[in-house]
């Protein structure tokens, strides 16, 4: 006679959920964030630490992630002009992508008008409001933009977490590497390539305190803010969430003909980094995790390691979508209405000024303010319409952005031949699961769960030169 098994009881089903799940500690954070900071708002400001500290621990490790990823990729490929079309093919992907997003949110700032009937008066504005928020910087210009993605010092690139300059040197020791050839060269690129698991173990540890950072974010985030900003400027996240999950849906349809892969089934894979994400409102915060599982998912390393990074200066789709709408708000807020041809430039203005927000305090209000002066219609006071709600704006921001890059590392990989789409279809349908480098010894793991240098027949590679 079969012996029957005790069920557990549903008190013990969520307690090991809770201990084994990231998702389900993650998500009772978020939950518990938000109660702590509407009731108890000092609370909220307190914790806050919380979260910003998580982002220091990550944002310490990507540079030399990127810087290991990007060589051993390189190497592998053994062809420096297969890693100099990627680049290319990711550029423009980027342009047309971030185009796209803003024409769709001017169209959609045309349609709801969600600035209409407020009739501010400028002069009430505190334009000094917006100079405290962005500590009184500026933009880059083009050729400054250019200028600051070559180093000047290898260490000052790692130590100022200069993504593009990093990517840089990951290009050029790279392209050494295949020139010198293997023999020349043997131990070095073992070495990297045990660094970069080494970097992937400790991205594994501090993932752990993923429910401390978003609790802490969440809690702040409330309690400074609260919820009434939700109906103050009601029309204007309203429109500007719809547009960003119309942008998504279009980016699926897109990411399906391009792969034949589902958005829906990676948001399902990815869901972990999704919350911490929108949690902590920072994409760079899940970039390394989001990197090995764009790598497990099938993508070959050197478009992963070039994609990715570049994506974080080129491809904020959700920045873009942001502020087109928000051009159009704060012009109908102040009772201007904007002709065709000023709206057109305020669409040349943003491909500009967008590619050089990326890790300038307070970005998205210097690239208004700069769009606002270029245009000499809309007050530059004006811009301080959008303090009290930016905030809220992030998660929106931060969603879009890392699916958009994404969705990119895919149709990249795709286009250049770097893309494994069975192993892909596998991973996404939940066949082949995804294992932390840190939550099981490598020996113990099936061949599919290693990681891709662990997989090699040998410790690495071979190297030609080209």
């Amino acid at each position: 006679m079969p012996v029957s098994l005790p069920v557990p009881s549903v008190p013990r089903r969520i307690a090991r959920l809770l201990r084994t799940s990231l998702f389900a500690q993650v998500a009772c954070a978020l939950l518990l964030g938000i109660l702590v900071g509407r009731l108890w708002p000092q609370v909220g400001t307190a914790v806050q630490p919380l979260g910003d500290g998580f982002v220091r621990l990550v944002k310490a490790v990507i540079a030399p992630l990127v810087f290991c990823v990007v060589v051993t990729g390189i190497a592998k490929a053994g062809n420096m002009r297969a890693f100099g079309r990627i680049g290319v093919k990711a550029l423009v992907w980027f342009e047309v992508a971030t185009t796209f997003a803003l024409l769709i949110g001017l169209v959609a700032g045309n349609l709801v008008r969600p600035g209409a009937g407020m009739d501010v008066d400028p002069a009430t504005l505190d334009a000094g409001a917006v100079d405290a928020r962005t500590g009184g910087g500026s933009l880059p210009s083009t050729g400054e933009f250019l200028l600051h993605s070559l180093p000047d010092s290898a260490v000052g690139a790692f130590a100022e977490n200069a993504l593009l300059q990093v990517l840089v040197l990951a290009c050029l020791v790279g392209a050494a590497l295949l020139h010198l050839g293997h023999t020349k060269v043997p131990a070095v690129l073992p070495a990297v390539a045990q660094v970069q698991e080494v970097v992937f173990a400790i991205v594994g540890f501090v993932m752990r305190l993923a429910p401390l950072a978003v609790f802490g974010a969440t809690a702040h985030l409330v309690g400074q803010y609260g919820l009434g900003v939700m109906s103050t400027y009601g029309t204007l996240i309203g429109t500007s969430y719809a547009v960003a999950l119309l942008f998504l849906l279009l980016l699926a349809l897109a990411l399906k003909a391009f792969t034949g892969l589902s958005l829906w089934k990676f948001v399902r894979y990815t869901r972990e980094e999704m919350v911490l994400a929108l949690g902590t409102a920072s994409s760079e915060a899940v970039m390394p995790r989001m990197m090995q599982k764009l790598r497990h998912a099938g993508c070959r390393d050197d478009a992963v390691g070039l994609v990715v990074p570049t994506g974080y200066s080129f491809n904020l789709d959700g920045a873009s979508i942001y502020l087109s709408i928000a051009t159009l708000f704060i012009a109908q807020a102040v009772g201007v209405d904007l002709s065709l041809g000023q709206q057109i430039t305020v669409v040349l203005m943003l491909m500009l000024t967008s590619k050089g927000m990326a890790g300038v305090p307070g970005s998205a209000f210097l690239a208004l303010s700069a769009t606002a002066s270029a245009l000499g219609v809309i007050p530059a006071g004006a811009v301080a319409l959008l303090l009290g709600v930016d905030r809220i704006m992030d998660s929106m921001r931060v969603a879009t952005n890392l699916l958009g890059n994404c969705v990119a590392a895919f149709a990249v990989s795709r286009w250049e031949g770097a893309l494994d789409t069975a192993r892909a279809k596998r991973v996404l349908d939940g066949e082949d699961v995804f294992v932390p480098d840190d939550d099981t010894p490598p020996e113990s793991r099936i061949p599919d769960q290693l990681p891709v240098s662990a997989r090699e027949s040998s410790p690495v590679a071979p190297v030609r030169a080209d």
